[in-house]
């Protein structure tokens, strides 16, 4: 065989080399990244945005009072909100009442309308019980022979506001608000406003805790990043303690430190600072809260502005100290630009994980030292109004989306630095 005839011999034989092979080649390489992507997907998916879709779900959506009394809101919707509601009303209610005990969900029922109207669970309850055995009317008398609430409309305008399966009615608790009978909307009755003064005050003490943070770790940050290998190995390990350290063993020391018969009292008094029957009050208020919170944050930002800092070069502030800037000038106008992207990534961790935050004031924070977090997991875990606790995350995670536009407008989103 003539070693052309061996040449067209072996090109038949091997891959063709040309535009369809590069292209094959290029879509098993991007299925390959898909495949290696998606189980980090399915479980970012899973715990993350289905939990977060469902609260934001529930916040919107009520349908317990809906299900269970269809007949009742029925012919309410056809009342003015007016007086009296027909008899069909209290006929309807009556059935349904009674059903709903039979079927174990009055204790639903009546909790969803007690968080509208105060009274209304025992007011269910006790209606329920005495309807058993009652076959015939006039029903109107009955149910307020009862009991003589069902005798005033602001019970039964209780019972429609709850019945909407799609309602704003948590978003308006957790902002303090009401919505009328009439469809208006006021402000609730003062002893009923909690939510908008522990929001303010969240966002207070995240900014106190953000700049404290800043403050504090910005000439940390700048002693690592100049400092020799040995000796910033040695800080960034002091820095990063307490991430290893548990943060309940963390809070529960800053409460031996902090407390009136505590170590900082004990010493403040040794020396004569302050007198025996004169100890500070430095915990369980909002002084253990911004102590504790700075602590444990303080890490998220020394660590971005360490990562800005070591990479400046030190030649460029010794070349504004020989045009003659003296070192605040020098650090105004040279060092302190560079570093702002650390700035902001370390501030809008901060700032960030402090509105979440509440194991730490729930800990040390006291009733003066509680934050909206802390009434998101009360009403999680205790209270189970879900629908609020909703709202109350959904306020706090639209507020940190207003946030982060802000920064990306004012400064740029690009010039954010984590490493």
């Amino acid at each position: 065989m003539s070693r052309s005839a061996r040449a067209r011999r072996l090109s038949r034989s091997s891959p063709s080399g040309g535009p369809g092979s590069a292209r094959a080649l290029a879509d098993r390489e991007r299925l390959r990244a898909v495949v290696l992507v998606v189980p980090l997907l399915l479980f970012i998916g899973i715990t993350f945005l289905a939990p977060l879709g469902m609260m934001l779900l529930r916040s919107v959506h009520d349908p317990v009072v809906a299900d269970a009394l269809p007949e009742t809101l029925a012919v309410l919707g056809e009342w003015d909100g007016e007086g009296l509601p027909p008899e069909a009303a209290y006929e309807a209610l009556a059935r349904e009442l009674t059903r709903a005990r039979e079927e174990r969900t009055l204790g639903q029922v009546a909790g969803r309308v007690n968080r509208v109207e105060s009274g209304m669970r025992s007011l269910f309850t006790r209606s329920a019980r005495g309807l058993q055995g009652v076959t015939e009317g006039p029903w109107r008398e009955v149910m307020v022979e009862l009991d003589e609430a069902w005798g005033q409309p602001a019970v039964w305008n209780a019972v429609r506001a709850t019945g909407q399966r799609f309602t704003a009615r948590h978003y308006l608790n957790a902002v303090d608000m009401q919505r009328l009978p009439d469809g208006s909307v006021t402000r609730q009755p003062e002893e009923r406003r909690i939510y908008l003064a522990l929001l303010w005050r969240t966002l207070w003490v995240s900014g106190v805790i953000t700049l404290l943070c800043l403050i504090l770790g910005y000439p940390i940050a700048h002693l690592i990043a100049h400092s020799p290998p040995r000796r910033a190995n040695l800080f960034l390990l002091l820095v990063l303690v307490p991430f290893w350290t548990s943060l309940l063993v963390r809070t529960t020391a800053w409460i031996v430190l902090l407390q009136t018969q505590g170590v900082l009292n004990d010493i403040m008094v040794a020396i004569g600072l302050v007198g025996d029957d004169g100890r500070l009050t430095m915990i369980y208020n909002m002084t253990g809260t911004i102590v504790a919170m700075t602590h444990v944050l303080l890490p998220f930002m020394v660590l971005p502005l360490y990562s800005v800092m070591r990479a400046i070069p030190p030649r460029y502030m010794d070349a504004a100290a020989s045009l003659g800037a003296t070192p605040v000038q020098a650090f105004r106008r040279v060092y302190w630009p560079q570093t702002l992207p650390g700035v902001g990534a370390g501030s809008l961790l901060v700032f960030i994980l402090a509105i979440g935050y509440y194991i730490t004031p729930a800990l040390v924070g006291g009733s003066s030292g509680q934050l909206i977090s802390n009434m998101v997991a009360y009403h999680m875990q205790t209270s189970l109004n879900w629908g609020l606790a909703g709202a109350l995350g959904g306020i706090m995670l639209a507020g940190v989306f207003v946030l982060y536009v802000l920064y990306d407008r004012l400064v740029g989103i690009e010039r954010l630095s984590l490493s």
